[in-house]
C-alpha cells in the first residue's frame, strides 16, 4: 500500500511538473465585445479555446492617475455587467484553468510622446504610490475571483527606425558619435530599480493568499533598459515576452517589414527578433521554465503604391497603413480570419485573379509569412505580414526546443474563433498547442 501511495504521488508530481513546464497562456481582450459583425467576440466563444489554455489573461485594467489605484478600464462592462465574474466563473467548467487580470498592455493611454502613460512611472517612484496600487490590485483580484495579476507595465517604447537617404545617414552617424543617441526616459535607471521594488512588494503581498504574479514584456520596450531578469524572475511566476510588432504601420508608415521575425534579419537592428529577446532574458538570469514566448494572432498591413515594386519582398517602400478591416476596424491591423479569407487559392493565382492576396511562405522558418496584392485599377494595393498555423507551430517548437515555460497566444479574440478559414475554430492556438 505504501509503495502504491509513493507511486501515485510521484505520478502526480510528474504531471504537475509537466503542466508547469508547458503553459499555454491565452490573452482575452475584453474590448472585443465592441467589434462589428463577425468580429464581435461574445464570452461564449471563449469556452472552445479554454480546452487548450492553462492560463487566461483578462485584458485590461488600468490605473487611476488621481490616487494610483488599479481600476477597470470599462467599469460598465467589467463591473456593472459583471464580466469579471462571468470570466472567473469559467473555472467551474475548467478547474485547472488559472485566470489573471492584466493591467496596462498599451491600453491605458494618458498623453502623447514622452508623456504617454506617465502614470505607470509615477506609481513606481513613491513607496506610498506603490502601496496604493498593490492594495487596490489585491482587493480587486481577490474580490472577483482572479488567481493573480499580470503586469503589462507601460514603460516608454523605443523609437522606430527612420528612413533616411545614404547622405543623411552619414551625418546622423556623426551626430550620434558626438552627442550620443536620444533617450526616451531620462530616469530609466531609477525606474528599473523602482520596478524591481514594485514586483518584490507585490510578491510579498500576494504570497499569503497564493496569488500568481506574471510580467508581460510589451513590444518595443527595451528589456536592457527597464528589466533586471536576475532580480525580477525570483518574484514572478512567469515572464511573457511579446516578441512581435517590431515593425508596424504606426511606427513605420514609410517602410513595411516582417513585424515578428523569429531570428535576426540582415541589415536590421539585432534586437528586433524573438530569439534575441529570449537570449537576453536567459543570459541575464531568468530560468528557462519561467519564460513564455508570445505569438500574435493578427497581421500588420500596409498600403502598397507604385513605388513598392512587384515582388513584395520586404523591406519595401509603402504608403502608410492599409485600410481598416471590417472586424478589427483599425487601420493597419487585420485579424487572422480577415487575412485568411482574402488569400487566393492556387487556381485563382493561375487564372490571374487580382482581387485576392498572394501568400508567400517562409521556407527558412526564420522570418514569417506575408501576402500582398499589387495596386491595380480600382483595387488598392496591400502588404500584410502575419502568423498562420505553420508559423505559430514553428514558434511553439522553438519554445519547446529552448526548454521555455510555454507559449502565449495574443490574443484569442483575433484568432479564427468562428472557423471561417478551414472550419476549425482557433487554428493558430491549436497549431501552437499541438507543437508545444
Amino acid at each position: 500500500m505504501d509503495t502504491l501511495k509513493v507511486l501515485v504521488l510521484a505520478l502526480f508530481a510528474l504531471a504537475s511538473y509537466t503542466k508547469a513546464e508547458n503553459k499555454v497562456v491565452c490573452y482575452y481582450d475584453s474590448r472585443s465585445i465592441l467589434r462589428a459583425g463577425q468580429g464581435k467576440f461574445d464570452l461564449s466563444f471563449l469556452e472552445p479555446a479554454l480546452q487548450f489554455c492553462s492560463h487566461l489573461v483578462y485584458g485590461y485594467a488600468g490605473i487611476n492617475p488621481d490616487n494610483n489605484k488599479l481600476v477597470p478600464l470599462n467599469e460598465q462592462f467589467d463591473i456593472t455587467q459583471e464580466n469579471y465574474r462571468h470570466v472567473t466563473d469559467l473555472k467551474r467548467r475548467f478547474p485547472g484553468l488559472r485566470i489573471l487580470l492584466s493591467v496596462g498592455g498599451g491600453n491605458d493611454v494618458s498623453g502623447e510622446g514622452s508623456e504617454k502613460n506617465m502614470i505607470y512611472r509615477t506609481v513606481i517612484e513613491s513607496v506610498d504610490h506603490r502601496l496604493a496600487f498593490i492594495n487596490s490590485a489585491k482587493d480587486i483580484v481577490k474580490h472577483y475571483g482572479f488567481d493573480g495579476l499580470d503586469l503589462a507595465w507601460e514603460f516608454p517604447e523605443t523609437k522606430p527606425k527612420k528612413i533616411h537617404s545614404s547622405f543623411k545617414k552619414f551625418f546622423i552617424n556623426i551626430k550620434h558619435k558626438i552627442v550620443g543617441e536620444s533617450v526616451v526616459d531620462e530616469n530609466a535607471e531609477q525606474h528599473k530599480e523602482q520596478f524591481i521594488a514594485l514586483v518584490r512588494e507585490l510578491r510579498n503581498s500576494f504570497r499569503h493568499d497564493g496569488l500568481l504574479l506574471s510580467l508581460s514584456v510589451l513590444p518595443n520596450v527595451n528589456s536592457t533598459v527597464y528589466y533586471d531578469p536576475r532580480q525580477i524572475s525570483p518574484n514572478v511566476d512567469f515572464v511573457i515576452l511579446h516578441a512581435y510588432d517590431f515593425y508596424t504601420p504606426e511606427r513605420n508608415p514609410k517602410e513595411a517589414d516582417y513585424p515578428a521575425p523569429l531570428y535576426e534579419l540582415l541589415d536590421r537592428k539585432p534586437d528586433e527578433n524573438g530569439d534575441y529577446q529570449v537570449r537576453y532574458w536567459l543570459q541575464n538570469g531568468c530560468p528557462n521554465n519561467k519564460i513564455v514566448f508570445g505569438i500574435p494572432t493578427y497581421g500588420r498591413a500596409w498600403k502598397m503604391d507604385d513605388d513598392s515594386g512587384l515582388t513584395g519582398v520586404p523591406p519595401l517602400p509603402i504608403d502608410g497603413p492599409a485600410e481598416a478591416g471590417a472586424y478589427t476596424a483599425e487601420p493597419g491591423l487585420l485579424s487572422y480570419p480577415e487575412i485568411c479569407t482574402k488569400i487566393a487559392t492556387p487556381n485563382e493565382i493561375r487564372a490571374g485573379y487580382l482581387g485576392k492576396l498572394r501568400k508567400v511562405n517562409d521556407p527558412t522558418k526564420r522570418y514569417g509569412t506575408y501576402a500582398f496584392r499589387l495596386p491595380k485599377d480600382d483595387k488598392e494595393g496591400i502588404w500584410v505580414a502575419f502568423e498562420d498555423p505553420d508559423t505559430a507551430g514553428q514558434k511553439a517548437s522553438y519554445a519547446k526546443a529552448k526548454g521555455l515555460g510555454g507559449i502565449a497566444i495574443v490574443d484569442v479574440t483575433l484568432d479564427d474563433f468562428r472557423g471561417l478559414c478551414s472550419g476549425d475554430k482557433y487554428p493558430l492556438l491549436r497549431a501552437a498547442r499541438y507543437r508545444l
